[in-house]
This record gives structure tokens, sequence and C-alpha cells, in this order.
């Protein structure tokens, strides 16, 4: 009985193990699949329905070479909680309207301070420019977010770019 059970046991794990190196294989060898696929990959959380669809047309206007996992709109306090989970340092004399666990790949934007679509864009460049640098210098970030606020704005002006 009890080999029978490790047997199982055994069987169960290599079946798991099989399906995650599919799934991670699948992504990595299909090189048919549009760059645009794989920044649909992530999951955007708590937004509205037009959130969301201006946050999902922007970047994939930027294109980011490290795009996010998820990214989470929360009211203020849960923010301010997660800021403080995730020990978020913030320079001095700057606040913090979005931030970026670079663990997780997850972007926390603060619901409650959320601008227009020009706020939006110009704030999720800097952050994937935390995903692309895998930095938590905002130095860094902001070398890499110039490029996407560029293509933002020549898709804005109707460039190709």
């Amino acid at each position: 009985m009890k080999q029978r059970t490790w047997v199982v046991l055994l069987w169960l794990g290599a079946a798991g193990i099989g399906w995650g190196q599919e799934t991670g294989s699948r992504l990595a060898t299909h090189e048919s699949e549009k760059p645009s696929e794989a920044v649909a990959a992530y999951t955007v959380q708590g937004a509205t329905p037009e959130q969301e669809r201006l946050l999902r047309t922007q970047i994939q206007i930027m294109e980011p070479a490290a795009p996010p996992r998820r990214i989470i709109l929360v009211p203020h306090w849960q923010y301010l909680y997660a800021a403080r989970m995730y020990r978020l340092h913030v320079p001095t004399g700057m606040s913090s309207k979005m931030f970026t666990h670079l663990a997780s790949r997850s972007v926390y934007i603060d619901a409650d301070l959320c601008g227009g679509e020009d706020w939006l864009g110009r704030w999720i460049a800097h952050e994937l420019g935390h995903l692309a640098t895998n930095s938590a210098r905002e130095d860094d970030a902001e070398r890499a977010a110039r490029e996407y606020r560029k293509r933002l704005k020549d898709a804005r002006k109707g460039r190709p770019r």
C-alpha cells in the first residue's frame, strides 16, 4: 500500500513539473507569436474598463523590453499598505503615485491619484523603465522611460516608429 502511494505521488509530482516546463518552453520556442501577444500576457486588476484599455494600448505602443506580470490599481489606503509591506523607499522631496515591485514584476498604482491619459502614459513608462533595467534606481528607470515616452509621443502624432 505504501509503495503504491509513493508511486502515485511521484507520478503526480512529475506531471506537474512537466506542465510547468511545457508552458515555459511554449513561450520561448514559438517564433510565430507576435510581440504584442507577450505584452498582453499580464493582468490588470482593479481598473475600470477604460483605464485597462488605456493601459494596454499604451503598453502595446511602448513595446517594453520586460513587460510587467500584473498591474494593480488600488485605493489610496491599500496603496500605502502595499508600499509599507514592500518597504518602498521614496527619495526625499518626491511623492509616489505608483511603484514597481521588481521581484514579482508587479506595478502598483494609487487609483485615487490616477490622472488622465498623458499622466498615466508618462508614469507607466517610468515603471516599465524599472522593469527593463531591473533596477530600483530612479535615474536608470528614467533613462529607459525616455524611449518609451518617445514611442507614445510618435504614436499620438501618427508617425511611424
